[in-house]
Formats: C-alpha cells, sequence, structure tokens
C-alpha cells in the first residue's frame, strides 16, 4: 500500500527551459529506484481562486509555490527518509548522493518551495474508483489541501467533519476516484487531504453538487472552514502532467 506522500509545492519564475523534461524523463524515475517509493506524480495547478472561506497563514516563512506539485507515494514515510549515518556526519540532504550536477542545477530553478511528509489516516475509495490507471496511480485531477488546527477543540471539529460526514459523501460523488485523509510527519502542515477526480470539470462539478446535496453541511463547512490556516494557496487544485509507477 501507498501509505504516505512526499508532496512538494514549488514555482518556476523563470520559466520550463528544459525542467520538464528533465523531472519526467531522468529525476522522477531516478527517485522511483529508492527502496519503499511506488510512484511519482507530476501536477500542474489550475490558478482559479478556490473561494473566499479559506484562511491562510501570513508566516514568510512558509514557502509559498502555487505552480506546481510534485508528488512520491511511498510504503511509509520512511522511504524518504534522509540518510542517518549523514545527519551524524553533518552532512544530511535527501537523497544527495544520487543528485547528479544537473539535477542540483534544475532543483535550484524552483522558487518558494514547500515540503510535507504525510502518512495516511483514513481512505475512501469513490464511485470512479475502478478506472484508476494502474494500481496505484493517482488520478489525473487533484485537489489536495495542507492546514493546521489552531486548537484542540478546532481539531476535534475537524475529526468530525472528516470521519462523519466530508469522507461518507466523496465516497458516493460521481466522478471521485478517492479521497484520503492525511497527518503530517514533517513539514509546516499537520493535516493533509487529497481528492482524487477523473478530470478538472468532474471535480468543479462534484463541489457544486455536494453543496446541493447537502445544505446543512454546506452551512456547517461555512462556519467551519474560516477556523482553519491553509498553507500559501491551499487548498490546490491540479491537473496531472506526468506519472510514473513502480
Amino acid at each position: 500500500m501507498d501509505k504516505s506522500i512526499w508532496a512538494n509545492w514549488y514555482n518556476l519564475p523563470g520559466g520550463d527551459h528544459g525542467f520538464l523534461d528533465w523531472m519526467h524523463g531522468k529525476f522522477m524515475p531516478k527517485m522511483l529506484a529508492n527502496r519503499g517509493v511506488l510512484w511519482a506524480a507530476h501536477y500542474k495547478v489550475d490558478q482559479k481562486p478556490i473561494g473566499h472561506r479559506i484562511v491562510h497563514t501570513k508566516d514568510p516563512a512558509v514557502g509559498n509555490g502555487n505552480d506546481y506539485i510534485l508528488l512520491f507515494g511511498g510504503e511509509s514515510t520512511h522511504a524518504f527518509s534522509r540518510d542517518a549515518v549523514s545527519y551524524a556526519r553533518g552532512t544530511a540532504d535527501r537523497f544527495a548522493a544520487q543528485l547528479s550536477d544537473e539535477d542540483k542545477k534544475m532543483l535550484a530553478t524552483r522558487t518558494g518551495v514547500r515540503v510535507s511528509l504525510m502518512t495516511e489516516e483514513a481512505r475512501v475509495h469513490g464511485p470512479e474508483c475502478g478506472k484508476r490507471e494502474g494500481l496505484r496511480v493517482p488520478a489525473p485531477c487533484i485537489q489536495i489541501g495542507s492546514f493546521n488546527g489552531p486548537t484542540p477543540e478546532i481539531e476535534e471539529e475537524l475529526l468530525a467533519w472528516y470521519a462523519d460526514w466530508r469522507m461518507a459523501s466523496l465516497s458516493r460523488l460521481p466522478g471521485c476516484l478517492g479521497m484520503r485523509k492525511m497527518v503530517s510527519t514533517a513539514g509546516w502542515n499537520k493535516h493533509g487531504v487529497m481528492y482524487e477526480f477523473l478530470s478538472l470539470a468532474a471535480r468543479n462539478a462534484g463541489v457544486a453538487e455536494i453543496a446541493r446535496l447537502y445544505p446543512e453541511m454546506e452551512a456547517w463547512t461555512n462556519a467551519f472552514v474560516p477556523k482553519l490556516i491553509h498553507a500559501p494557496g491551499s487548498p490546490h487544485v491540479a491537473e496531472r502532467i506526468a506519472v510514473v509507477e513502480k
């Protein structure tokens, strides 16, 4: 099972200049050679605003990457650990020994980088789960959120929101392949969630359908969601531009 996700949000302010060819043809396959890493998927973010009820952190130390999302799926977060010996020697850098000069040059062109290592808390399958490409390949369109609940009371409400309503509603939503709720092992956000859809159009139609079918829950959502503090730009809706599966 792919119980863990290594998520990387970033911008490419200087343009592509061969970055995407390198990312899809070299870097993603290279990372899949590591034990426990099961798939890699690259997404381009749809830049349309999600809604007015989202509150974002104003902490300038949190990376504001909003153009691309690079995801790796792993058996656990341990698949993405830095080497303990390197830490002991004071030279730790994730997978540094594998990086060529070209890799380092390309990675350095990114700005606003934000990273989160997340492990799965719960998962549901949607009506379209049988249309997944391959055993674990993430969907053509995703909505991925990364956020914090400022108080234990808000986190209790967050648990109820997902466990008792949101995940069940997504499991019945046309166009949805599935949904997973995650918690962070490392990164700014404590919580993460990824919705998977057949397409961007299916996602947009589905969000409108949820609001129509569950007006009482939508009213609660409008009151509850502003209590959370999201990462810059979160939640991101994005379309897949490349995928590799082991």
